[in-house]
């Protein structure tokens, strides 16, 4: 009998954190849960806690002290850390959970984008291995198992398009932040929503894609694809591609993460071929949608240029829910933050610092918008 896995949960109360905690639910005799931490919801959060049994000095609200999610993630007796907090918050216990020898399973896609080179050193000396959970990198995790590494010729990210899929640019100056957050596919929180409707969220992730599976940024392409059925496609040398296709389900994702390479016995957004319409693709518009493309540049510049479009985007889109700068402010606040200069990243300290001046020059381009 295979013993259990002891699984520390970062961000329970959001939507992966909860959709973790159904999986897990369904398979007690598999994981435990040993600590979890929340952001504001403490009636939920000690919900969880009495579901789980997990005690009161393993169970935190507030993922504002990043030592206090560092200290978890970096629990002894921790197989597996989920880290689902939003933001760059996560940064720390990312570091803690790779230094520390665990399985990262990673939803926070911020911390791998701003600190790409210092949690890359982390994972190399400190023996712990990251798992996706984003549906998109965890489909591109499943496909490379059909080949070896030197056979890959190019990623294919698929992106649903969004609630504006399809409208002009003359079309998105009026939309509103109720427009915003009505994605057509996925259930997700309000930051990771409008991310979606910029495209912001697909570029943050070629940016991971590259960071997670070593390819270089001219092998990694994005696809519109509206159903939201296939996930992520490797296309290798012979000119075979393989795709991991399933109904829009994060806990499929979720459980993979939480055992790979072993697959669960419970399938999730398994799919009725009786019943499956037409599959469609299209080229992404990256004159409606310039954050895509301002993401493939600050990847493509490396060094700090990631941390700052991550940051100075996260300043942009709570400005937007807000109502201190329309939609299309997003992408013009962060251009405006990524042509000021980005430095370097070597250290923690580093990132800190292109985190907390991306933030601060961001800020500046939000209240000249604001006061125009």
């Amino acid at each position: 009998m295979s013993r259990t896995t002891n699984v520390v949960l970062l961000g329970s109360t959001g939507s992966i954190g909860t959709q973790a905690l159904d999986v897990i639910a369904s398979h007690r005799d598999r994981y435990r849960v040993v600590a979890l931490a929340a952001g504001r919801n403490e009636e939920l959060l000690s919900r969880q806690a009495a579901d789980f049994d997990v005690p009161p000095d393993r169970t935190h609200l507030g993922v504002d002290t990043p030592e206090a999610l560092a200290a978890l993630a970096a629990l002894p007796d921790a197989d597996v850390v989920l880290n689902a907090v939003v933001g760059f918050a996560g940064l720390p216990a990312t570091l803690a959970a790779l230094t520390n020898g665990k399985r990262l399973a990673l939803a926070n896609k911020e911390s791998l984008i701003a600190g790409g080179p210092v949690v890359a050193k982390e994972r190399g000396s400190g023996g712990g291995e990251i798992v996706p959970v984003d549906s998109e990198h965890s489909a591109i995790y499943q496909a490379l198992r059909a080949g070896a590494p030197h056979e890959v010729r190019r990623i294919l990210l698929t992106a649903s398009g969004g609630p504006f899929r399809g409208k002009s640019r003359a079309e998105l100056e009026r939309v509103t932040v109720a427009d915003a957050l009505q994605h057509p596919t996925w259930t997700m929180g309000a930051k990771i929503t409008i991310d979606s409707s910029t495209l912001m969220n697909k570029g943050l992730e070629v940016i991971e894609a590259r960071e997670l599976f070593g390819v270089d940024f001219d092998r990694v392409d994005v696809v519109v694809h509206p159903q939201s059925i296939v996930h992520g496609m490797v296309e290798f040398t012979d000119g075979a591609t393989v795709a991991q296709l399933s109904q829009p389900d994060m806990r499929l994702p979720i459980g993979l993460a939480l055992g790979a390479p072993d697959r669960l016995d419970q399938p999730f957004g398994a799919i009725d071929w009786t019943r499956m319409g037409a599959l469609t693709f299209e080229t992404p518009d990256l004159e409606a949608f310039p954050c895509l493309g301002l993401a493939y540049a600050a990847g493509r510049a490396g060094g700090g240029a990631p941390a700052t479009l991550s940051a100075a985007n996260e300043v942009a889109v709570e400005a937007f829910l807000g109502g201190r700068i329309p939609w299309l402010g997003i992408a013009a606040v962060v251009e405006d933050v990524m042509q000021r200069g980005t430095g370097n990243v070597e250290e923690v300290a580093d990132v800190l610092e292109a985190d907390r001046l991306a933030r601060e020059r961001a800020r500046e381009a939000v209240e000249r918008r604001s006061a125009a």
